[in-house]
């Protein structure tokens, strides 16, 4: 039994009919297209959290000072 009682033949099927429907150049388009995406949302999701690293230590680093006046 594959995933959720589909058979590795319904599965085979399904391709079958999705390289049919849209062949295999457009479907490498959209694969393309889709690794980007993802790729471009890792690398903001690194920048934000290296951002946020940032800002927190920065913050830290403030709170740790009693001699620094405020503001």
């Amino acid at each position: 039994m594959g995933l959720g009682g589909i058979s590795i033949w319904q599965l085979l099927i399904i391709l079958a009919i999705v390289v049919m429907l849209f062949g295999t150049s457009r479907l490498r388009n959209m694969g393309s297209d889709l690794g980007s995406a993802v790729r471009g949302f890792r690398d903001s999701m690194k920048k934000d959290d290296a951002g946020s690293e940032a800002e927190t230590s920065t913050a830290t680093r403030e709170e740790s000072d009693p001699d620094k006046p405020a503001g």
